[in-house]
């Protein structure tokens, strides 16, 4: 297999190469966002989202935001990088932006880098999985309720124990519990309920992540006129859902199966997953 090549900063270049230092802040801090942002067909998806969701959270977190960071810009970094990795149909890109080293916890600089990553996928479009996934509640630790629970950070150490807890407990995905106990998402997913043909999602006032997929989920049900609310999800909504499923940027929908003896069926989802292929 070819080795791939990475972006770093405009430059190209393999991505066995060294690009930054272990003062970088990101390795030091978490001090860094990203986002993973969907190829299929050869074509990058939901770009402008994920975009408009990366400069938000870099106002929040007082970082400067350069005048070229939008769709044109990195839509032609995309592409040469995809080109160059020879990603012609189905890929993953991962754009990472963090604080420029310099600083302790207090950085001497708000200026930033980024880095865009590129790697083939095998689906070409969005697959429904084909076996539902196993899945438990993750409640060790809680989501907390702020203004950073809702972004993309590198700082992600509530999402790695859960992810620990998964391999440990041979499972296929966590859900993850806030403060108050209610459920806000999966490791690295939105999740959606159905009930009598009506969806269920968290808000992102419960702390779940603001997800590019959840948000299109959203508008594909709401066009094709099926019920979509954002409430407050107490636990006993696993056990009182017809369906349960997952929706990111980069799988789609994954359908759940199995929450403890609780078995769920997948209409729903295999219905949204064929709209959302329609629309791309």
């Amino acid at each position: 297999m070819t080795e791939l090549s990475i972006n770093y900063n405009g430059t190209i270049r393999k991505a066995s190469e060294p690009v930054f230092y272990t003062t970088n802040r990101a390795f030091r801090y978490g001090d860094g966002l990203f986002e993973s942002i969907r190829v299929a067909q050869g074509k990058v998806r939901f770009l402008e989202r994920h975009l408009n969701r990366l400069r938000d959270s870099m106002i929040l977190l007082k970082m400067d935001v350069p005048e070229f960071f939008g769709v044109p810009f990195f839509e032609e970094k995309i592409n040469a990088l995809l080109q160059t990795n020879k990603i012609a149909e189905g890929g993953r890109v991962r754009l990472t932006v963090f604080r420029d080293e310099g600083g302790l916890y207090n950085p001497e600089t708000n200026h930033v880098s980024w880095l865009l990553e590129a790697t083939p996928m095998t689906d070409n479009l969005y697959t429904l999985n084909e076996n539902g996934l196993v899945v438990d509640l993750y409640n060790e630790f809680k989501k907390p309720l702020n203004r950073m629970s809702c972004i993309k950070s590198n700082n992600a150490l509530v999402y790695v124990m859960a992810g620990i807890f998964k391999n440990e407990n041979k499972l296929d995905d966590c859900i993850l519990l806030n403060e108050r106990f209610n459920i806000t998402e999966a490791i690295s997913s939105n999740l959606f309920a159905a009930k009598n043909g009506v969806l269920y999602t968290a808000p992102i006032a419960e702390g779940c992540l603001d997800g590019v997929m959840r948000s299109e989920i959203i508008n594909i049900a709401r066009e094709n006129r099926i019920a979509v609310y954002e409430v407050t999800m107490a636990m006993n909504v696993m056990l009182n859902s017809d369906e349960i499923f997952l929706t990111n940027a980069i799988r789609g929908i994954q359908w759940v199966g199995t929450y403890r003896a609780k078995r769920y069926t997948n209409k729903m989802a295999e219905k949204l997953v064929a709209l959302l292929n329609a629309k791309l």
